[in-house]
Order: C-alpha cells, then sequence, then structure tokens
C-alpha cells in the first residue's frame, strides 16, 4: 500500500498525520507506537510548514514472508529545497498485520475530529503506560533507596569493624612490642649476671659495669666505691643525688623535673652537671653498702620499666662485687698463710736444692700444694712434695697441719714409706673427709743410695750422670686420708754423684686434654736436655728453665710445686 499526500497548509499537514495513524493502527502497531510514529510525524510536518512550499508525504506499506511488515513514512521536499540539498525524511514502524492497510489510491479524506480522538485516546494510553512506568520506577526508586540503605548501614558496621580490628591490631602491636621489651630486658639481665659472676675479679667487675650499659640503657656510668684506695689517694665530688643515696640506702633521681620511676625519690637536679638527669643506686650487700653506680640516661629519660630493670642490675652487680671482695680477702689469707708455710730450703754439703710454688690462675689461686727440706736426726735430708685436694684456706690449713705433722713424726728416725703411713692414718682421723698426697725422699750422708715412697701421688724422675732420665714408678700406696689401712713401702734406687731428682705435684704435668703421662714424659724430656755442668752451676735457673716448656699454657686450673735436688758430681 502506498499513498502521497501534498502539504502546503496546516489543513493538508493534519490530513496527512491523521491518515498515517489511522494506517498504524490499521496494520496493529501498538499504542506508544503509534503515539510516538503521529508525534514524530506531526514535528516533521510543522518544520515543513515552517519552510514553505508544497512538500509531499508518503506512506507505504510493506510486507515480508513470514506475515509481518514495515510502515514506512517519507517527507520528500519540494523540487527547490532538494536542489538546494535538503534531504528526504523517512521514519519506519514495525507493524504485525501489514495486510490491514487500505488499499492504493489517492488520497483519503481525513476528519481531523476523528483523528484528534484517536489520538487523544493513543496519549491516554501512553499516558497510562507512562503512569505504570513512574509506578515502577518509583517502586525501583524505594527499593534502590532501601539498598543504599542497607549499603550504608553495611558500610557504617564495616567501618566500626575496621576501626575495631584496627585498634585490636594496635593494642596487639603494643603488647607485642611491651612483651618484647621485656624479653630483652630480662635477657640482658640474664646475660649480665653471667658476664658479672663470670670473674671473682672487682676490678675487671669495674670495668665491665660500663660495658653492659652503655648505650644502650645509660650514656655515662660512675662507679663510686666507698673504700677504693685510687679514689681516696684522689678524692673527687660526688653529686649530692649520690651522696644522699649513699646515706639512705635508696635510689635518687636528680633532674629538673620529676622522673615518676617506681621506688625511686626525685632531688633537684645536680649542681655538677644540671643538665644531665641523673639516677644514682646504692651498691647494698647484707652486711654493709658497698658504693653508688650514678647513671645517666641515653636519651631525655628512662621508662618506669627500664629504671626497675636498672635497679635489679645493680643488685646484681652489688652480689658481685661483694662475692670479690670476700673472695680477694680469703685469697690473701690463704696467700699470706701459704707463703708463710713455704719455709726456706736448708744449705746440704755437696747437695742443692731449688724449689718452685705457682698458684692456679683459676679460681682461688691457693691450694694445697707444698714442698718441705729438713733433716732428720741422723743427719740425713728428708725432702718432701705434697699436694692436698680442694683449694681455699681449707686446704692451706689443712697442708700446714700435716707439714708439721710430718717434721713431728720424722723425730723418731722413721723411713719415707712409715712417715707416709703415719701421715695416712694422721689425716684419717683428723679429717675424714678430706684426703691428700705426698711423696718423700730421704738422703743418707755418706751412701750413695736414695729411699723414698709415694701415696697416691705422681712419680719421682731421676736424671742420671750420663742423662739419662729414669722415672721411679715402683708401685705407690694410696691416697692419704682414704678409709682403709695400709702400709705404704720403701723403694731404694742408687745414687751416683751427678744425679738430679724432681719431685713435683700433679699441677705441673697434668693437663685436661692429654692426661698425666704425656705431662710427665715431657718433665723427662726436658730434665734430659741439661748439660752436665749445667745442674751444678746453677740450681736456681736451672729449675725455671725446667718449667718452661712445661707452662706453655697460660691458664692453669692447678698448683704448681716443684723441688729439684742435685748432688754434686
Amino acid at each position: 500500500m502506498t499513498r502521497t499526500w501534498r502539504i502546503a497548509s496546516t489543513a493538508d499537514a493534519s490530513a496527512a498525520r491523521a491518515a498515517a495513524g489511522r494506517a498504524a493502527a490499521l496494520c496493529g502497531a501498538p499504542a506508544v507506537e503509534r503515539a510516538r510514529l503521529a508525534a514524530s510525524v506531526g514535528g516533521r510536518l510543522r518544520q515543513c510548514l515552517t519552510k514553505g512550499g508544497t512538500w509531499a508525504l508518503t506512506l507505504e506499506v510493506s510486507a515480508s514472508p513470514s506475515g509481518r511488515g514495515i510502515l514506512r513514512v517519507v517527507v520528500a521536499p519540494p523540487p527547490e529545497a532538494a536542489a538546494a540539498g535538503e534531504i528526504p525524511w523517512e521514519a519506519e514502524l514495525a507493524v504485525p498485520e501489514p495486510g490491514r492497510a487500505p488499499s492504493t489510491g489517492g488520497p483519503a479524506s481525513a476528519d481531523p475530529a476523528e483523528a484528534l480522538l484517536g489520538a487523544d485516546e493513543d496519549t491516554a494510553v501512553v499516558l497510562e503506560k507512562l503512569a505504570e512506568q513512574e509506578a515502577l520506577v518509583a517502586f525501583h526508586r524505594e527499593e534502590l533507596h532501601q539498598t543504599n540503605q542497607g549499603v550504608l548501614a553495611l558500610h557504617a558496621e564495616l567501618d566500626a569493624a575496621g576501626r575495631a580490628q584496627r585498634t585490636a591490631f594496635a593494642a596487639e602491636r603494643r603488647a607485642r612490642n611491651e612483651a618484647e621489651t621485656a624479653r630483652r630486658r630480662l635477657t640482658f639481665l640474664a646475660d649480665a649476671s653471667v658476664v658479672l659472676n663470670a670473674s671473682l675479679n672487682l676490678d675487671e667487675i669495674v670495668r665491665r659495669l660500663p660495658e653492659l650499659l652503655v648505650p644502650d640503657y645509660a650514656s655515662r656510668v660512675d662507679v663510686w666505691l666507698f673504700d677504693d684506695e685510687a679514689e681516696e689517694a684522689h678524692p673527687g665530688s660526688h653529686a649530692a643525688a649520690a651522696v644522699r643515696a649513699a646515706r639512705t640506702g635508696r635510689p635518687q633521681y636528680a633532674a629538673a623535673h620529676p622522673g615518676g620511676l617506681p621506688g625511686v625519690d626525685d632531688q633537684p637536679p645536680s649542681a655538677l652537671d644540671p643538665d644531665r638527669p641523673l639516677l644514682c643506686v646504692p651498691l647494698l650487700t647484707r652486711r654493709a653498702p658497698l658504693g653508688v653506680l650514678t647513671l645517666s640516661p641515653p636519651g631525655e629519660r628512662w621508662a618506669p620499666d627500664d629504671a626497675v630493670m636498672l635497679i635489679e642490675f645493680t643488685r646484681r652487680a652489688s652480689i658481685a662485687l661483694d662475692n670479690a671482695r670476700r673472695f680477694e680477702h680469703n685469697r690473701d689469707i690463704a696467700e699470706t698463710l701459704q707463703r708463710a708455710l713455704l719455709t726456706d730450703l736448708p744449705d746440704i754439703p755437696r747437695l742443692s736444692l731449688a724449689a718452685r710454688y705457682l698458684p692456679a690462675t683459676h679460681g682461688l689461686n691457693i691450694g694445697g700444694d707444698w714442698y718441705d727440706a729438713f733433716r732428720g736426726p741422723d743427719g740425713s735430708l728428708i725432702t718432701v712434695v705434697g699436694d692436698v685436694t680442694g683449694h681455699g684456706l681449707h686446704a692451706a690449713v689443712m697442708m700446714s697441719q700435716l707439714r708439721t705433722a710430718l717434721r713431728a713424726y720424722a723425730v723418731d728416725h722413721s723411713s719415707p714409706g712409715r712417715l707416709l703411713t703415719r701421715l695416712h692414718q694422721f689425716l684419717h682421723h683428723l679429717q675424714p673427709d678430706l684426703f691428700a698426697t705426698a711423696v718423700i725422699a730421704r738422703f743418707h750422708p755418706g751412701e750413695p743410695t736414695l729411699t723414698w715412697a709415694a701415696a697416691g701421688h705422681p712419680p719421682p724422675v731421676l736424671r742420671l750422670p750420663d742423662g739419662r732420665v729414669r722415672i721411679l714408678d715402683a708401685k705407690p700406696g694410696a691416697m692419704l686420708g682414704i678409709p682403709l689401712h695400709q702400709e705404704i713401702a720403701d723403694h731404694t734406687e742408687p745414687l751416683e754423684p751427678g744425679s738430679t731428682l724432681a719431685l713435683y705435684t700433679d699441677g705441673l704435668v697434668e693437663r685436661r686434654a692429654r692426661g698425666i703421662d704425656p705431662g710427665i714424659a715431657r718433665l723427662a724430656a726436658a730434665l734430659g736436655s741439661f748439660e752436665p755442668g749445667e745442674l751444678d752451676a746453677e740450681p736456681e735457673s736451672s729449675a725455671d728453665r725446667l718449667l718452661s716448656p712445661l707452662l706453655s699454657d697460660s691458664e692453669r686450673d692447678d698448683d704448681i710445686c716443684l723441688l729439684l735436688c742435685h748432688l754434686h758430681g
């Protein structure tokens, strides 16, 4: 179906628009589509009337094999407008029933009133559809609003949960940092205690105090010991807070502002250094205060927990210093006693004696090693080297008692074996829990023999005049003082002029890593290395030369005692 209308006036345009709407209705187009088509055609025709001239509107309905069709509206311009470049306007509408379109022919008359009523019906349908859409839009708008409210509430909950989580993370981080700091303080205290108690040297402990604290917990450390001889010789000034700490026995904090440290009294700034805060902690012991430890903070001030840790550190340092002082006191007493008991060697014709005693480099340094040489009632020379188990003042006292008992027993002309047997009985009854070893050698005047006996002691070493060395390893007796009845036997060796006998304690030859036998072999080799005339000329220097290769290691866990007896050629 194809129809054409000439449009030159408003009536022509109204009729053409009404015809387009009626054709769309006949072809079964929906009311909304009809209204949209009528509005488009009306708007275009209004523009055509404004431009003037006679325009042509063509309606064309074409059908497809499937039964559906297309309603096409073409508005062609007048010839003069087409020559000026105006192009036709087209609009298409898919219609379900193209066969119902009016048959082709000339222009059909259209009642404008009827067309207007039809347009109103279509407009009413459009408005109804529009109302439905507005209601749907309002419904969806409400749904969207509710959704937005839910999203906002969810965001608020998520934000609150995020803040709570961040707060929890921050609290956990703080707790972890505090736990790590506390662990670091405890580790420092444990390590510092090991360092402070590893030595019994007072000067070394005082030297280590600043090394332990600077720079982590203090920028400066001053140690004030009350009986420091160097400080007495060169007295210096101390902060008022340190003096008050010494008098009251309480820690003092001197600064321009209160420190707020637990267990610490606040004091004004020190006049000696007003810009530097000071923490003065007394070095207290059970007997008497030793001094004051004065610290300066590594930063502006200390945290309260750091101050508590420093006070505990000072307490442990006080214990270490007190132990070192008591150790040095006992060592001085024991060393004085032992030196007093190591008497001068006698002068014997044709017989040279040389003795050496070296304390251990570890521990109390004073043990029960001793040597002695004295004349017997028959004119013989009795030499002895012994070793009481243990160290310290008790061992030194026990050594003096054995030495005195031996000299008393030697009055009745007893042999070395008999002397050791009587010492064994004496020690067993006097100190059942204390033991000793000893070796005794007797030189007989005018006789080329040597009588000796040993009880649990390393064997004597004898150098012959020709340089050969013998280890006198005849079976010795057991240790003195053990709960065992024993009769210690004597041994006799030929003694030629030019011979040298070495008596010693196990500290000279025994090493933990190698045992005692290699040490005895090294002693024999060193004794055999002397030239024939060296031992006759300088017995004292020979003793030092003999010790030199045996003391290559500077650290000794035991005392060393050596007695050289050389018979001149």
